[in-house]
């Protein structure tokens, strides 16, 4: 009896293995691309759609990527212009004028320099019809902040959404975006807060923008932004900053760093620093 049994233990043993080796494949399909992933699947995988959106003065175009394996989103920005004046649409004229593409990728660049490349999504160079442009990581996204404000849709976590807003804040800040607006902060499912679209940035002011909205800072991004090295910040951006970019974002970077040591000062490093 016990002969004629096992090769059904066997056969048993045998399909419960694979049953797990079935599970263990479909976990590893569903676990999370790590930012190196992602890169190397928006350098890589064929684009095979897309959408210009409706949003945003550039209006990007969403592309639908696939490698055979995985099939996922991105936006894609080609917009490289430069211009000794233009007149925006408030009537005021802007001299020296750039918007582009190249900014998306630095302020990436930086914002990994920083430690702090969570709040951005993923931005490669790629060239698509031709045209190169920044491509990056599509967000699962359920309204941008114009679209909270005006519902009146409050954060569950007021503390949690503050100190993520604060840390956008600084950012802008520091790269001196003129075209900072509440379309360009995205929220996702779960609350959590992304900074998009930075072609106007990198400005070459050696001013602060607005230096009232540096209000709190988060610990590590404080040191971060002290050991910031302007050599190797150009070494990273070499292709899309110039030296007198990156000369802006050190000395914005002084200023906020100067104007944070004289709060804590003031108010004590609890108050200023989380």
């Amino acid at each position: 009896m016990h002969s004629q049994k096992r090769p059904w233990v066997g056969m048993i043993a045998f399909a419960i293995t694979c049953i797990f080796a079935v599970i263990s494949a479909t976990a590893a399909d569903d676990a999370p691309l790590t930012k190196e992933q992602m890169k190397q699947f928006l350098l890589t995988a064929d684009v095979i759609g897309g959408k210009e959106s409706a949003k945003g003065i550039t209006h990007p175009t969403r592309v639908t990527l696939s490698n055979g394996t995985i099939t996922h989103d991105g936006s894609f920005q080609p917009i490289d212009v430069h211009k000794d004046s233009i007149k925006m649409e408030s009537g005021v004229t802007v001299y020296n004028f750039v918007d582009s593409y190249k900014y998306n990728i630095a302020a990436y660049t930086l914002s990994e320099m920083l430690g702090i490349d969570d709040m951005l999504p993923v931005y490669v160079e790629r060239k698509w019809k031709g045209k190169t442009g920044s491509l990056s990581w599509w967000l699962p996204v359920k309204m941008d902040e114009v679209e909270r404000v005006k519902n009146k849709v409050e954060p569950p976590n007021p503390e949690a959404w503050n100190k993520q807003m604060y840390r956008v804040r600084v950012f802008d800040e520091l790269i001196y975006d003129t075209d900072a607006n509440l379309t360009n902060v995205l929220i996702g499912p779960d609350w959590q807060i992304w900074r998009i679209d930075f072609t106007r940035a990198f400005r070459t002011y050696t001013d602060l923008k607005r230096p009232a909205n540096l209000v709190e800072c988060e610990r590590h991004l404080f040191e971060r932004l002290k050991e910031l090295n302007g050599s190797e910040l150009e070494e990273k951006t070499r292709h899309y900053l110039t030296k007198d970019e990156v000369k802006g974002v050190m000395a914005r970077r002084d200023k906020i760093v100067a104007q944070f040591q004289k709060m804590i000062q003031e108010k004590g490093e609890n108050a200023v620093l989380y």
